[in-house]
């Protein structure tokens, strides 16, 4: 016996992508999202591909792993596709420790993100 499986979260013409712990700033992270929300999803790689952030390149893996789960497993149109969602989350953050003077020590908080993009094909 094994559990029943769950209902698709997504509508039948949506396709997902997730990536959790990205080393950077959720706050940075999502400079990025916002400026591929709503695009074409062609635009939407051109966007990240020439973008100079750094984790523009984690975001465009992300990106083009939603739009192949869009081809392969879900049989989507690729030309048709655009991103109605991309969010960011907060993720774990580690604390380490810098040396100050007079033996004190301040606290460096290292916070990860987590990233996930919706894409949907368009209708007629």
């Amino acid at each position: 016996m094994s559990k029943s499986k769950d209902a698709r979260r997504l509508d039948a013409n949506q396709a997902m992508a997730y990536c959790s712990s990205i080393r950077t700033s959720p706050r940075k992270l999502n400079l990025v999202a916002q400026s591929i929300r709503g695009l074409n999803a062609e635009k939407a790689v051109a966007e990240l591909s020439f973008s100079k952030k750094r984790i523009a390149k984690v975001a465009l893996n992300v990106l083009q792993s939603a739009i192949a789960n869009a081809e392969n497993n879900h049989q989507l149109n690729i030309d048709k596709l655009f991103v109605s969602e991309a969010f960011v989350g907060k993720g774990l953050v580690m604390k380490r420790m810098h040396a100050r003077g007079r033996g004190r020590g301040a606290r460096v908080l290292k916070p990860f993100s987590n990233l996930t993009i919706v894409v949907t094909e368009r209708g007629e």
